[in-house]
């Protein structure tokens, strides 16, 4: 999984910097060294649509859309109450929040459970608890010390314990088309942060939306550079969505765990779709 990744992440970013000349399959394809044929089966099978359908996502015109109608629809979805539960793919998606006593006191009293783990989009750290999902975290190559030092630091004074049997089975039902059921998420942040959590989780599969806008869905109009803070400081990848928040001039933005990451997980989605 990880080798494919590898490769199409490579795809998906030159794609992201030269769609707008509307490339063909072959040119797509040279960037990988593959033959056409090829390249459009193997790169369809992983990231659900065609070279040229994922080309269209790109433009212009399809990312304004999206960006302009990302307000609107986060708004209503927070108006509606949608921010708990929401849904991704077939999966439903129930939060809770650690109180501010039980931040205060770095998850004292919590058993984590954590694994590492294979997927479609490279290795991730998984962390778990009874009370639902803490971290979801991608990780670069040789990086699992260092992610699970930066959730140790977290909660400090939470109880860690290896257990990858029950992340495997959170890590297959995240990442699974097939998939369905709730997964419960267990928010551990500063009030702000989770407020901009929560407001993401509001936003519909395939929706953009820019950080301007989450500003002003959270009643913070001008706190963008905040807003992108707490996004980048989201610790549950695809779960709670940061890679649909977009700049406002349809610009990719950042993302904590690469631009490549990010477009393929917004190509994955839109597999998902179709």
């Amino acid at each position: 999984m990880d080798a494919n990744y590898q490769r199409f992440s490579s795809s998906l970013q030159w794609l992201a910097e030269n769609y707008l000349d509307q490339p063909s399959l072959q040119q797509i394809a040279a960037q990988s060294n593959l033959s056409a044929h090829h390249f459009q089966r193997q790169f369809t099978q992983w990231v659900g649509v065609s070279p040229k359908r994922f080309v269209e996502s790109l433009s212009v015109a399809h990312a304004r859309q999206l960006l302009s109608a990302g307000a609107s629809v986060l708004d209503a979805s927070l108006d509606a109450g949608l921010s708990s539960p929401s849904r991704l793919h077939d999966l439903f998606i129930r939060h809770e929040t650690l109180t501010p006593g039980e931040y205060k006191r770095g998850g004292r009293g919590i058993v984590i459970h954590h694994g590492v783990h294979d997927t479609l989009f490279g290795r991730v750290l998984v962390a778990d608890s009874e009370r639902g999902l803490l971290a979801l975290s991608f990780l670069e190559r040789g990086g699992e010390l260092t992610a699970l030092e930066q959730l140790q630091k977290r909660l400090p004074h939470a109880e860690y314990q290896v257990d990858e049997t029950r992340t495997a089975a959170l890590v297959q039902r995240v990442f699974s088309a097939a998939a369905g059921g709730e997964i419960r998420l267990l928010l551990a942040g500063s009030p702000f942060q989770i407020k901009v959590w929560q407001a993401l989780l509001a936003l519909p599969s395939g929706a953009r939306c820019s950080y301007g806008q989450l500003a002003t869905a959270i009643d913070c109009p001008r706190g963008s550079r905040a807003v992108g803070t707490a996004v980048g400081a989201n610790p549950l990848a695809v779960l709670i969505p940061c890679h649909r928040v977009i700049r406002a001039d349809t610009g990719l933005g950042g993302y904590r765990w690469g631009l490549q990451r990010k477009l393929a997980l917004q190509a994955w989605e839109l597999g998902l779709q179709a």
